[in-house]
């Protein structure tokens, strides 16, 4: 809490203060506060150039938003602390963390764009319906033998994960790995993160982080600090992290399925004993309408080039949109089911999604179901790779345009929100064009 925070500042327990908001790409951006000075009367606010909820990953500044650019003179946000998510950060020394709400300079009025407040809009859509969505994701991602600073050094070779064979739920090898994972694990518990457990994924080096299910905005600050912390901790021991998704063509690539729910007077109303899969009729328009606008909110799920590299068949990853009982091919999958604990898991994400948007997109995309009144087809079953209707968007081209082209989406968040979006895809696109890569030259260097 705040006055707790006074009295560890007077203590000269805690010295500094990162003040930090969620950027498009889903990263922690922001200040270092001497403490002194924050409770003294930073709390209340900080200022930020506006270009940070309108640049790229290298953090350039590309042109083409209607929010900011060059002719409007790149002005301030408010940076507003929302004192609520308090919280330490045991694996820095003396610190501890707050999450701001982006707000207009003039208006005092929440950016529409900024990630916090897309997902708390569509938050609030189900609240005035009587339902709390809860969800839960799960963080996959590599580690490395290699800091961050060697890989970068040479040129981002030669990699080498941190282990030589799968080690998918192996207790062996990733006993190898607790010098990076017990930490993780450890300090992420201490700074008031639900953790459950860590685990070897599927393939050399990868790993999984899983974090209990919270009411859908806490999950989405559990994940950004996560992913944050998971990076941080890595380089403190001298490896690297990558939530990219596939790093390389011949590996599996990352995922970071979406648990959810949603929830009345603490009960799950998705559940209804009267079912043979325990499904209620909120549910079933529910998943409907994840199925069915899908291909809308898929750039929020996979917001890269290199995302859509790991949609491939026979990787775990999925391929098609297309629900099924416990069955981990399919891109919507039904656990729990007959028993209270019943929900649905998106398997589309990839590990390097924004929680807060593509949660956003989900959430929109079941309140259009349970409007609509939209019926649930039956699942399939068996192998849902075989098939080739209801294909994934192939590309970020195809989920650019079906984004820019979602009257749901526009309903939901607004065209403001959605045209700066489609604009954050075009420029991913446009810059990737441009570049030429190494497999073009190793092809055609002598034999086009």
């Amino acid at each position: 809490t705040f006055e707790a925070l006074k009295s560890q500042v007077a203590s000269g327990e805690v010295d500094t203060v990162l003040v930090c908001l969620v950027d498009m790409q889903g990263r922690l951006m922001g200040k270092r506060f001497h403490a002194g000075h924050f409770v003294a009367g930073a709390y209340e606010e900080t200022h930020c150039c506006n270009y940070l909820l309108a640049t790229d990953l290298e953090m350039a500044t590309p042109d083409g938003y209607a929010s900011t650019s060059w002719e409007r003179g790149y002005g301030d946000y408010v940076m507003k602390p929302d004192l609520a998510t308090l919280r330490p950060v045991p694996w820095l020394d003396g610190t501890v963390m707050v999450l701001c709400d982006v707000l207009d300079h003039h208006t005092h009025e929440e950016v529409p764009h900024s990630p916090r407040a897309i997902l708390k809009k569509q938050v609030n859509r189900l609240e005035a319906m009587g339902y709390t969505p809860m969800t839960a994701t799960e963080l996959e991602f590599f580690l490395f033998e290699k800091s961050f600073d060697e890989i970068r050094k040479e040129g981002f070779r030669d990699l080498a994960p941190i282990s030589g064979y799968n080690e998918d739920y192996h207790i062996l090898q990733t006993t190898k790995e607790e010098h990076v994972m017990r930490p993780i694990r450890n300090h992420l518990w201490n700074a008031g993160l639900p953790i459950e457990n860590s685990k070897g994924e599927a393939e050399t080096g990868q790993e999984e982080l899983n974090i209990k299910y919270a009411p859908a905005m806490d999950t989405a600050e559990y994940h950004t600090i996560a992913k944050h912390a998971v990076k941080e901790i890595a380089w403190q021991q001298g490896h690297a992290a990558t939530f990219l998704p596939k790093w390389h063509h011949d590996k599996v690539g990352s995922s970071s399925h979406v648990h959810q729910s949603l929830w009345q007077d603490g009960q799950n109303v998705f559940f209804d004993p009267s079912d043979d899969l325990g499904m209620s009729g909120l549910m079933k328009h529910y998943m409907a309408g994840l199925l069915k606008y899908a291909p809308d909110y898929t750039y929020f799920m996979a917001p890269y080039i290199n995302s859509y590299k790991r949609f491939m068949k026979g990787t775990f990853a999925p391929t098609r949109i297309i629900w099924s009982v416990d069955n981990r091919t399919a891109g919507y999958r039904l656990c729990g089911d007959g028993t209270k604990a019943v929900r649905v898991e998106c398997r589309i994400p990839g590990s390097d999604m924004n929680p807060y948007l593509a949660m956003a997109g989900m959430l929109a995309a079941g309140i259009a179901g349970i409007e609509e009144g939209l019926e649930l087809q039956p699942p399939t079953k068996g192998d849902v790779y075989q098939g080739e209707t209801g294909m994934i968007p192939g590309n970020l081209r195809a989920a650019r345009d079906a984004l820019h082209g979602s009257a749901m989406l526009r309903a939901a968040m607004g065209d403001e929100t959605v045209d700066h979006y489609v604009r954050a895809a075009e420029v991913e696109i446009e810059d990737f064009d441009r570049v030429v890569t190494d497999y073009e030259i190793a092809r055609g260097f002598e034999r086009a």
